[in-house]
């Protein structure tokens, strides 16, 4: 069988983590104890069009390398990584003078093939070693996959490899492209693999791989602890081991734990990546993970509505994220049309001449219970809380337009709380419902906040021809403090974008208060 290799790519494929700002002396350090780990290859960073930082694993060209890597280990190779959507100009770059980087690993979607296979050329031209990756290999038929590896054959570059963008290959359909590719790539040139691991499919994919005992060399590409976008890539830690085990390697593990102790602890405990429900149905349907991210932030959505959405993506939009496509299905997806003039006769007649005083979720209703409460025995008042229900204040209705955090409380509704439930058209899930709005009616200029529930109480309480209204626990986002909340379990972290969240309720709030006048019970930073 031929030489099993691997290579690190914790300062690229990690830097999606945390925006490739590692720091200098972590990238110093990291790059000095994958070389006392026995790596045969490591990948640097990404060669962007970007202004040179050295606190970043970003470069926008092979000048800004040689500082990095003057003290470089000479058994060790040094890839950076040049991506064709995202392009520098190649001829500008200097020839490969052997005291920088070594490699470069050149990536292509399907329809940038060409432009691919023509950045290889250039970066062969220019003495590189140099990886020809097929982004998203199993979005290529056969057909396709086995043109690519002709021409690449003809080229003859150090490797090329298969590439599971979505971390949605199971192992028989990951071994039918490494056979494929193993039965067509010439034999001088190296196969490589790089994981994804939102279906918990790189480690078992990558040890079917080295026991296929191919009568080639092979590179499979790992990270420090998974790190990588979302769920993250396969633990060069664990492939390490087994292959000191099975294949009777040298790697050693206690310089990569150490990487983990020294210089990824905190970007781990404030950036989460690994497993999640959310990776996990991109990775079923094959959509750019980016897209469960996205949706799964906006804390709206149970994992089967996520899943409908993802589900409904056209084949044309799955493979490249946009944050306005993402958009574009979530509303539509949130635009539930219901006649539901109805409903809004009937609120109308239950709010008429009442005064209404509206309960949010925010942790000031813990400390101003009594006040709260006060405020509810008063004659004439009706109670409304939003998306949750609190037996301390006990409202006579509930709205919400949040089917992740309603469905916490959809089953107690009518055994252990006996209110009313107000709820818009897009709470698809929901077994209990007493009048139901249209989304669209209510839903706010602004896609951030689009689904606001308290604004979209108020534009309620306007439509039914309420004049004023009285709110507890419109507290506003903390940017130091993501827990702003009166229960755990309705928790949610907003505090990243706090600051904008604030600034779009506000401008919101400013067009509302023309309609209807609005009494702060608690503390809010919108008064």
């Amino acid at each position: 069988m031929g030489k099993i290799n691997v290579l690190d790519c914790t300062l690229r494929d990690g830097g999606y983590v945390n925006d490739w700002a590692f720091g200098k002396d972590a990238i110093d350090g990291m790059l000095k104890k994958f070389s006392l780990a026995n790596i045969e290859c490591v990948e640097v960073g990404f060669l962007r069009p970007v202004p040179y930082n050295e606190n970043r694993s970003l470069f926008p060209d092979m000048s800004s390398l040689d500082a990095l890597l003057k003290n470089k280990n000479r058994k060790m190779k040094y890839f950076v990584m040049y991506d064709v959507s995202n392009p520098l100009d190649i001829d500008s770059f200097k020839k490969n003078d052997g005291n920088g980087i070594d490699g470069v690993r050149v990536i292509f979607k399907k329809d940038r093939i060409n432009d691919g296979i023509k950045a290889v050329k250039k970066f062969m031209e220019l003495g590189y070693l140099v990886a020809g990756n097929f982004v998203s290999t199993n979005f290529y038929s056969d057909k396709e996959f086995i043109d690519g590896i002709k021409t690449f054959n003809d080229i003859k570059p150090f490797t090329i490899t298969v590439v599971d963008t979505f971390g949605s290959m199971k192992n028989d359909e990951f071994l039918h492209y490494i056979k494929l590719a193993d039965e067509y790539l010439d034999k001088d040139i190296i196969l490589s693999y790089h994981a994804h691991n939102n279906l918990q499919q790189a480690y078992q994919n990558a040890v079917s791989f080295v026991n296929l005992k191919l009568e080639r060399d092979i590179l499979i590409d790992a990270s420090v602890f998974g790190m990588g976008r979302g769920a993250g890539n396969l633990n060069l830690e664990l492939f390490a081991e087994y292959l000191n085990a099975n294949f009777d390697k040298d790697y050693h593990i206690v310089p990569i734990l150490e990487i983990m102790d020294e210089y990824l602890q905190e970007t781990y405990k404030n950036n989460f990546w690994g497993y999640s429900l959310p990776l996990y149905i991109s990775g079923t349907l094959n959509v750019h993970p980016n897209y469960a991210i996205y949706l799964a932030e906006k804390n709206t959505l149970t994992e089967k509505s996520l899943y409908e959405i993802l589900k409904n993506i056209k084949n044309e939009d799955r493979q490249v994220y946009k944050k306005e496509i993402a958009e574009k299905y979530y509303l539509e997806y949130m635009n539930v049309f219901r006649d539901d003039l109805s409903d809004v006769d009937r609120l109308i007649k239950d709010f008429k001449d009442k005064d209404i005083v509206v309960i949010a979720p925010g942790k000031s209703i813990n400390d101003n219970a009594d006040k709260i409460k006060d405020e509810l025995k008063k004659d004439n008042v009706v109670g409304i809380s939003l998306n949750f229900y609190n037996d301390d204040f006990k409202t006579d209705y509930i709205f919400s337009s949040n089917m992740r955090r309603y469905s916490k409380i959809d089953d107690k509704i009518g055994k252990e709380i006996n209110a009313k439930v107000i709820l818009t058209s897009n709470m698809r899930e929901a077994k209990n419902k007493d009048y139901v709005i249209n989304f669209y009616s209510l839903a706010l200029e602004s896609k951030d906040i689009v689904d606001n529930s308290a604004l979209m109480v108020f534009k309620l309480l306007i439509k039914l021809g309420i004049k004023s209204v009285k709110i507890a626990g419109m507290d506003g986002y903390d940017c130091n403090n993501p827990y702003v909340y009166n229960d755990e379990s309705t928790q949610f972290d907003f505090s990243n974008v706090a600051e904008e969240r604030n600034k779009l309720i506000k401008k919101e709030l400013a067009d509302i208060k023309k309609s209807l006048n609005i009494e702060f019970i608690t503390k809010s930073l919108y008064e």
